[in-house]
């Protein structure tokens, strides 16, 4: 079995964070949809005191969903910004997986339009914007590609954070990339995650 890529998607395929840039879009298009700011904003207000965590807070961020025509929605998104997809990403060869923590309701639709067929990102309740399970996020991202792809290779990472995506990077085989500001720069893992990464970034 050949050897299979992963990209992260956001401000890597895309250079913008895609969750949060369809909520901004959603409130532009769909203002009704703003009768939800007061409760995401409470859970914001948790999160940053540490009451609740980042899975917990993005159980509610997506409530808005719930008034909103989604997949009409999703589509109108993509159409604006689909042109905004790094071109060097559409040039690739080899067969791929896209992993990423944004909602799976989000990315469905721009993952079929670039011809991937492998995507395993956040899944979300399409009615109600409520997490389904573990935010694909960090060593989460490795267990669930274990979990859909078990026994096959990686050659090549890429994404935009080496410390978020330490745990994608250290299944590669070839090479690991990171992505910034639309540039793709070839780094050496063990030299980046020395004394535990603390000077990652330096080193590039």
């Amino acid at each position: 079995m050949k050897a299979i890529d992963i990209y992260d998607f956001d401000k890597t395929i895309v250079p913008f964070d895609s969750g949060s840039l369809f909520a901004v879009w959603c409130l532009v298009h769909y203002p009704w949809a703003a009768l939800c700011l007061p409760f995401i904003a409470g859970a914001a207000f948790l999160m940053a005191f540490k009451i609740i965590n980042l899975n917990q807070f993005k159980k509610n961020i997506f409530c808005f969903v719930r008034f909103i025509p989604l997949k009409k929605a999703v589509c109108r998104f993509w159409n604006k910004y689909e042109k905004k997809v790094n071109p060097w990403f559409k040039s690739r060869k080899r067969e791929c997986v896209i992993i990423s923590a944004s909602p799976d309701f989000l990315l469905c639709e721009i993952a079929k339009r670039l011809g991937v067929k492998n995507l395993i990102c956040t899944r979300h309740n399409p009615k109600t914007g409520a997490i389904i399970g573990e935010n694909c996020r960090g060593a989460e991202k490795v267990k669930r590609f274990h979990a859909e792809f078990p026994g096959r290779a990686v050659e090549d990472v890429y994404s935009d954070s080496l410390r978020h995506d330490k745990s994608i990077f250290s299944l590669a085989c070839g090479s690991c990339y990171l992505v910034k500001d639309r540039k793709v720069l070839k780094f050496d893992f063990d030299k980046a995650f020395q004394n535990g990464g603390a000077n990652a970034e330096n080193l590039l």
